[in-house]
């Protein structure tokens, strides 16, 4: 059931939850562009896991309004006010991908709330000292982020097509499975129920407009609204070493400037390899332990 929170602002957020009622509050900050419907792992494997998952669309995707030049630090106001309608103190939060620094926002902005953060396969800030921001990165993300650094309308412009071709077949904005992709993100997406889930997930994120995108895109290259090195929650970061959507030296760039942050760097995986380990992490955001052997990236584990 999709419930919807209203803003003191007066914008509409839609908000899902699975998982145990009662049990320990994670909310899960999706891609980009991505929605609350996923994807996550199953109802049945959250229960298990003694989770109570919150997941929301940022402003202007799925049901969710749009909010008109948004940072990434507004997601901490967000995340506050839907906690607040839940009757929920503390909490922790994971994102992966663009949902990744919009976690760390929470846990900058929010550490009196904040318990613990996970940010699978993070971009760092655009203007960060030292790091070559575009190395290693596809050439279409390329292309994106510097649409985005230009404005609105170019970016805008150059989603259209996009945003059209996935209102009409939401797979076709599924990665496709060719020698651009590596390796590790082809054997991930070659999977018919990661596909579908994928699918699902974007034709609800875009089904009313490109808002979503568009803002996140902008957000990303404007300044963020906070300084990573000021959270001070335990923090963990997840790449593969050969993603090419957000290479993993943004990971490694955060970690040096993240007090105390557990840095995992997984030899051999990619971008989709953060759906595998995704239980693994809500294990350690609710817990603090981890698997034996660490994260496990084998496996499409109670992806639902």
């Amino acid at each position: 059931m999709t419930a919807t929170v209203r803003t003191p602002d007066g914008r509409n957020l839609a908000v899902d939850e699975r998982g145990r009622p009662g049990g320990n509050p994670v909310f899960l900050l999706h891609g980009t562009p991505g929605s609350r419907l996923g994807p996550v792992p199953r109802a049945s494997v959250l229960y298990r896991l003694g989770i109570r998952l919150i997941s929301y669309d940022r402003p202007g995707y799925g049901g969710s309004d749009r909010k008109f030049g948004r940072s990434v630090a507004d997601v901490a106001k967000d995340v506050s006010t839907i906690a607040d309608a839940l009757g929920i103190d503390r909490f922790a939060v994971a994102g992966r991908s663009g949902g990744a620094p919009h976690a760390l926002a929470c846990a900058a902005l929010l550490p009196e709330r904040t318990t613990r953060v996970a940010a699978l396969v993070p971009l760092a800030p655009r203007a960060a000292e030292g790091l070559d921001w575009f190395e290693g990165m596809a050439r279409s993300n390329i292309i994106e982020f510097t649409a985005a650094a230009n404005g609105h309308q170019a970016v805008a412009e150059l989603l259209s097509a996009a945003v059209a071709q996935v209102r009409e077949d939401p797979t076709r904005l599924v990665p496709a499975l060719t020698a651009d992709l590596p390796e590790p993100d082809r054997h991930v997406v070659a999977d018919y129920g990661i596909r579908r889930m994928l699918a699902r997930n974007f034709a609800e994120a875009l089904k009313h407009s490109d808002a979503g995108w568009v803002d996140d895109d902008l957000a990303f290259n404007a300044p963020w609204g906070f300084d990573p090195a000021n959270i001070t929650v335990p923090t963990m970061l997840w790449h593969g070493d050969e993603d090419v959507f957000s290479p993993a030296g943004h990971a490694r760039w955060l970690g040096e400037r993240i007090p105390g942050a557990n840095v995992i760097i997984e030899s051999g995986a990619a971008h989709f390899a953060a759906l595998h380990v995704l239980p693994d992490i809500l294990t350690w955001l609710t817990t603090s332990r981890l698997p034996e052997g660490g994260v496990r990236t084998a496996g499409v584990p109670g992806l639902g």
